[in-house]
């Protein structure tokens, strides 16, 4: 499983590669409208290859979803940590249950009680 792993992220470092060879023209990014940026005064603009706008593009769709998924898990994280709280709480009263009821008791008795 590992060889296909490393077989799929060679041949999707080749196609990222070849794209960005492909696409090295300039273009200008503007951060605003034409039509705004008169009304505003300023209009920021950098140019950049085509590639780094696409690639960048999809890096931040990847970024900016995987902050919203996490935020929106955030509820599941905090209730599946407050279950397991309560489980560790509830085999520590079991254990101190167990030891109440065995004390006294020959502890081969005890061990093959606390089998059942």
């Amino acid at each position: 499983m590992r060889y296909i792993r490393y077989a799929f992220l060679a041949a999707l470092i080749i196609v990222l590669v070849s794209v960005s060879l492909a696409n090295l023209q300039m273009v200008t990014l503007k951060l605003m409208p034409d039509a705004l940026a008169e009304l505003v005064g300023f209009n920021y603009s950098l140019p950049l290859p085509v590639f780094i706008v696409v690639l960048g593009g999809i890096a931040a769709g990847l970024i900016i979803g995987y902050i919203l998924e996490w935020l929106r898990e955030h509820k599941h994280r905090r209730e599946a940590g407050e279950k397991y709280r309560e489980v560790r709480k509830l085999e520590r009263e079991v254990n101190k249950l167990k030891k109440q009821k065995n004390e006294g008791k020959d502890e081969v008795l005890a061990l093959l009680e606390e089998g059942n």
